[in-house]
């Protein structure tokens, strides 16, 4: 299991790979890559707490491992300005079954979204503002209760 925080471009395809082969015994990998919008957004910066933000990601990650019984997992996370397009978070997960590897990446976003300590700034046709978090996360959050 690990968490990484980086201002690294996520190269999600060699992070796969690399991850598979680590797990070429498990039945199923799950993965998620997030992105920033292209659709509307000029650029995107994400700030964090550090070492706070990669405990709660760390805590996320353990839960998931126990609650669907995981054999690895990874958390990528990007900081900094990001503009469309580009990935903001990685998250694989590795189980002997697919339904406990696909909704253990489910459990982690919607934890990550809800606990994670990040600040999003996003600008819009030139226009900056601060993203409050939203409460449909918090409603995605709650069905796993």
């Amino acid at each position: 299991m690990l968490v990484h925080i980086t201002t690294d471009i996520i190269d999600v395809a060699r992070h796969y790979a690399e991850f598979a082969r680590q797990n070429s015994q498990v039945g199923a990998v799950a993965m998620f890559a997030g992105r920033v919008r292209g659709d509307e957004q000029d650029s995107l910066t994400l700030e964090h707490y550090p070492n706070m933000t990669e405990k709660q990601l760390s805590n996320i990650l353990q839960r998931a491992e126990e609650r669907f019984s995981l054999l690895d997992g990874l958390v990528i996370h990007r900081i900094g300005r990001m503009t469309p397009t580009e990935d903001i978070v990685l998250v694989l997960a590795a189980a002997k079954h697919r339904h406990h590897a696909i909704h253990a990446v489910d459990f982690i976003m919607d934890y990550l979204k809800t606990e994670a300590t990040f600040w999003k700034k996003e600008v819009i046709q030139g226009q900056s503002q601060w993203v409050d978090a939203r409460s449909s996360d918090t409603i995605a959050k709650n069905r796993w209760t």
